[in-house]
């Protein structure tokens, strides 16, 4: 009977973790929809082509090396193909936690459910640097944000590594549930320290501190991408229980999809509100980011709230995002997609928010685990921008950037039919 309950429980959670993992790659879906919808016109397959190549690419160097790198695990899963069933069931067996606490589920799905979350990380910095950056050396620095940079921070986090030998970030009681810093932060200051390297679009901003908005071309494409971003969540941070054949399990699993809804209409309804008190009007733009900032917000912690406090704090998200946005423009920090100030900004705000309601996490954990995320993937991105740079260039030129990086990045246009003939 014990053997038959383990194989369930292992059953049952192999394929939750393969079941979020998926929700989480719709994700990238999300990131490609939102991002097309808001960049121009001329600028679409190249965003296109950047969102499927940059996920290609994460989950390539996450397997050659940024699963090893971050769990110690065997280089390109080398042992991972088959399962020993009786050497899991040894392991397990009259242990107290086994079917009521422990987690037992295949290494391939928890390492599908970990290469997913990289390729999160790499799309934030994609809409950051969109409409004036090379492609080829957008995909060169995939390569080490995906292979090195994030793998890296995470093995100080999840991985449950010293940082540089020094500290373990765990024992100083930081916590981030599914990746408020880990991931979208992360994500973030890699965008970041390449905008500030890039520079801003041409004609963004006036000699006179004025500031031009760039349209997107398309907003029914923009609200479809958040929406698949807020379904793609609720396996971002259910999988991230980590286990589900359990009464406690699966109750903490459907607090975690309750709480992640609630933070994402709570951060909606206050980006809403905070808009048209300050621009008179409602602003889509706003009201999407705001959406998807109280979904950064919550992830740090969704397990411990109450849904009326996980949708407070994603309406703080709400309202800071918007404010966000305004600050990086008047910074001349130009972010098309306002990726910066969603993933970034709130995603620190989420750290910070996770001791209000967990007790066992210190206020003071939360800020040096937030500091070393940040200096660590910051500097690094900066450096290997600045590599980047000076070999091959990082920005188009003004002429192609003036007629579009679809044709001169990729040869063809995202809605030729609408390109008047001479």
């Amino acid at each position: 009977m014990e053997s038959n309950l383990f194989h369930l429980q292992y059953a049952i959670d192999t394929f939750y973790f393969l079941v979020c993992g998926a929700l989480v790659m719709w994700m990238a879906a999300g990131f490609a929809m939102l991002e097309s919808g808001l960049v121009r016109a001329k600028n679409t397959t190249e965003i296109l082509t950047k969102n499927v190549a940059l996920f290609a690419v994460a989950c390539t160097m996450y397997l050659i090396c940024g699963y090893a790198i971050m769990y110690g695990g065997s280089i390109v899963l080398s042992g991972m193909g088959d399962v020993d069933v009786d050497a899991v069931l040894g392991e397990f067996a009259g242990r107290e936690d086994g079917f009521t606490g422990g987690s037992i589920y295949s290494g391939a799905a928890d390492f599908f459910f970990q290469v997913v979350f990289v390729a999160t990380a790499m799309s934030i910095v994609s809409g950051a640097v969109a409409e004036r950056m090379k492609l080829w050396a957008f995909l060169v620095f995939a390569v080490f944000m995906t292979g090195f940079i994030y793998p890296l921070e995470g093995a100080w986090t999840w991985g449950g590594k010293d940082v540089f030998g020094m500290y373990n970030l765990g024992d100083l009681g930081f916590s981030d549930f599914a990746g408020s810093g880990i991931v979208h932060m992360a994500g973030a200051a890699a965008a970041l320290a390449g905008v500030l390297l890039l520079g801003a679009r041409k004609g963004k901003y006036g000699p006179n501190g004025e500031i031009r908005a760039f349209p997107g071309a398309n907003m029914p494409l923009a609200a479809i991408g958040m929406f698949i971003l807020w379904m793609g969540w609720f396996g971002f941070n259910g999988g991230s229980v980590l286990k589900l054949g359990d009464i406690a399990n699966a109750h903490s699993v459907a607090m975690v999809f309750l709480n992640t809804n609630a933070a994402a209409a709570g951060g909606a309804i206050a980006a809403l509100i905070t808009a048209r008190l300050m621009f008179g009007k409602a602003d889509l733009t706003m009201l999407i980011n705001g959406a998807l900032a109280g979904l950064v917000v919550i992830t740090a912690e969704p397990s411990t709230p109450s849904a009326l406090t996980a949708a407070i704090f994603g309406a703080f998200g709400g309202v800071l995002v918007v404010l966000s946005v305004v600050t990086m423009d008047k910074l001349r920090i130009d972010d098309p997609v306002g990726a910066i100030s969603v993933h970034g900004v709130c995603g620190l705000l989420g750290l910070l928010l996770v001791p209000v309601t967990n007790s066992d996490v210190s206020f003071s954990g939360q800020i040096i685990g937030a500091l070393t995320i940040f200096v660590w993937v910051f500097i690094a991105s900066l450096v290997v921008w600045g590599i980047i740079k000076a070999v091959m260039g990082l920005r188009v030129s003004e002429e192609d950037e003036y007629e579009g990086v679809d044709l001169s990045e990729c040869g063809m246009e995202a809605y030729p039919e609408f390109v008047s003939s001479k």
